[in-house]
């Protein structure tokens, strides 16, 4: 779900922030002991966005250790969401450094690609405690927080709902269907679905292989059973304000006035201001109603981390480049220019960043978010599910029925 985002600020802001980061390093520098250190030769990979931004930071990195080595940075462009595979295919001649999502990072470790960091403390003091915990594996942290933005959270056109209204899924559907209107969540995608059974004591996760999953959404015990949540399903997915569309479908509708309020994240803040202009707004997600109780809506959250491979040749370099590239000031550039939110504490209190929407909005629900830890298996049972509530149940399957054979695919070993 990575989008590029293009965010414009004043050429003198981005000239103070660059000029700060330089001062605050202009300190005489120790000379790593590095068996190489005078001809450095490292690979970074990143997200093909970020070559701009990473063009950047890579050189400045030269610049603040000219004099120690003569250094030979190549930056190639590689997806974050499949940096693993790629890096799996030749670990001891793949990137020096690089962008991973964090939901890779137990394959990493457990192929030992990655060693733990240096500096854990630092690590924890600097970043967020939920940044920290998807850079870590059994409490000991294996790459370095990057961003932390990769959820979603509501956005709305405050032309047609007020604070109040927000609050109620179901108040929204109401006014969204009196005006002919839809408000927009994707059920394709088992990523948002995750946000109707995430509050509801129905439980999720990876098992201890780190491969096959538990769950227990077909509970047909505790305060709210499975098949609770799924009749609040099909109550919504008949709803006529209501509508369930990926994300080129949200877009669309966004921009021809159909849809007034929907589930997404950051990436298509841009676009959406663009559209709704003065109305644009961003909240945590509201509460639903589940067999008359009211639930807030959960959510994934998802971090990029930076990562040093094991097997680099100049292991002591790349972790120095691994910790400019994530260091408060470069958090800060990359808010600047790709529009991401920091992990960096400091970084993510910074006025610009508080004063964005979609940021405030994703910080605000990660209160009611968990860390993305699944296995394959999740995906395309929540899928062929959602496809028969969407579809009016053409089969006839009674929901226990249902959410028992979702809940055996998505468990299968």
């Amino acid at each position: 779900m990575k989008k590029k985002i293009k965010i414009w600020f004043p050429p003198l802001l981005l000239a103070a922030l660059l000029s700060g980061c330089q001062r605050e390093n202009s300190k005489p520098l120790e000379k790593p002991q590095a068996p190489d250190a005078d001809s450095v030769n490292l690979t970074v990979w990143g997200a093909q966005e970020d070559e701009e931004l990473l063009g950047e930071i890579i050189q400045d990195f030269k610049n603040k250790y000219r004099g120690q080595a003569d250094f030979s940075i190549t930056y190639a462009p590689q997806s974050e969401s499949t940096c693993t595979n790629s890096l799996m295919a030749d670990l001891e001649n793949g990137a020096d450094v690089f962008a991973f999502a964090d939901d890779q990072l137990n394959t990493l470790v457990a192929a030992g690609a990655l060693e733990p960091v240096e500096n854990p403390e630092t690590v924890r003091e600097e970043n967020l405690p939920e940044a920290v915990l998807a850079a870590s594996v059994k409490d000991t942290i294996y790459a370095l927080p990057l961003t932390a933005d990769n959820g979603y959270f509501l956005y709305y056109d405050s032309r047609y709902f007020s604070e109040e209204d927000i609050l109620s899924w179901d108040k929204m559907l109401e006014k969204a269907a009196s005006l002919n209107k839809k408000v927009s969540m994707e059920w394709s995608s088992g990523w948002y679905v995750y946000s109707l059974f995430g509050n509801t004591g129905l439980t999720l996760g990876l098992n201890d292989d780190g491969i096959t999953n538990y769950c227990t959404w077909n509970s047909t015990e505790g305060d709210l059973k499975g098949t609770d949540v799924a009749k609040a399903m099909v109550d919504m997915a008949g709803h006529p304000g209501f509508l369930s569309t990926d994300d080129a479908g949200f877009l669309q509708g966004v921009k021809d006035g159909t849809i007034i309020a929907g589930v997404n994240g950051v990436w298509n803040a841009v676009a959406v201001e663009e559209a709704w202009g003065e109305g644009f707004k961003a909240s945590k997600l509201p509460s639903y109603t589940c067999a008359g109780q009211q639930v807030q809506m959960a959510s994934f959250s998802g971090y990029k981390l930076i990562g040093v491979n094991a097997y680099s040749k100049q292991k002591e370099w790349a972790a120095k480049l691994a910790q400019w590239i994530a260091c408060e000031e470069n958090q800060k550039l990359r808010f600047l220019m790709r529009g991401q939110g920091p992990s960096n504490k400091n970084a993510a209190a910074w006025e610009e960043v508080q004063n964005s929407p979609a940021i405030t909005a994703l910080l605000n629900q990660s209160e009611y978010s968990c860390l993305q830890r699944i296995g394959g298996n999740f995906w395309e049972p929540v899928t062929a599910f959602t496809s028969e509530i969407l579809s009016g149940n053409p089969n006839g399957k009674g929901l226990q029925e249902q959410l028992d054979e979702l809940v055996e695919a998505v468990t299968a070993p």
